[in-house]
């Protein structure tokens, strides 16, 4: 049966613009948006946003998920080993593991980008860590290798594109059109992504639901 629940880990003060424009065109898409916590208690995000989890960390198994999504937080060093672990454990199990920010560094602490092509921040910041995995990074908005998933903070939109071609969410040119409307407000893009609605394609409302304009622009 084909894993159609992606899992978003949540932390105090994690970055609430950095994987949004990912999880709204993943519930267009059919896919169940599940938060992942320490615990079950709230958080808060950098922006102020509180979350409720309705996962803990200790329950979350790579076998109910189709993917894991890690996002930045000034938290990230204290919530580094459960986090890391899991992503080590979804990695080992084949699941892929999509990781923004902070959640990069943490998991250049980990080990996890010694062998892996990657980019996050600044190879600076991640240098920093100590890591073995320096000669791998890449100057890209955002990364793809296999399994794993890696973007800059400045990125969330090319952290999305890598996330639905990942999981084949829109035929290519449709996901190259949604990159090209919410990057770079590309009237024509908005033409392709509503030919495609139109044409009774999967996903639901792709430009609608993220508050694009007609003419290309983004409310």
């Amino acid at each position: 049966m084909e894993r159609k629940t992606v899992h978003v880990a949540v932390y105090d003060t994690f970055a609430d613009w950095e994987f949004p424009y990912a999880t709204t065109a993943l519930s267009g898409a059919g896919y169940q948006i599940v938060y992942v916590g320490e615990s079950g208690e709230t958080v808060i995000s950098m922006g102020g946003m509180r979350v409720t989890p309705t996962l803990s960390i200790a329950d979350l198994r790579p076998d109910d998920s189709a993917l894991l999504i890690l996002p930045g937080a000034d938290a990230w060093e204290k919530v580094l080993p459960p986090f890391a672990s899991a992503a080590r454990g979804f990695l080992d199990a084949g699941v892929p593991v999509a990781a923004i920010c902070g959640a990069v560094t943490g998991l250049a602490r980990e080990g996890l980008l010694d062998d892996r092509p990657h980019t996050g921040a600044a190879a600076e910041v991640l240098a920093a860590t100590g890591y073995r995995g320096g000669a791998h990074y890449r100057e890209a908005d955002a990364v793809t290798d296999g399994d794993l998933i890696t973007a800059g903070p400045t990125e969330p939109v090319a952290f999305a594109r890598e996330i639905l071609a990942r999981l084949d969410v829109y035929p290519p040119e449709v996901r190259d059109a949604w990159f090209r409307l919410f990057r770079h407000s590309d009237a024509d893009a908005h033409r392709v992504l509503a030919a495609h609605e139109s044409a009774g394609g999967g996903g639901g409302p792709v430009a609608e639901a993220h508050g694009a304009h007609p003419g290309g622009g983004a409310a």
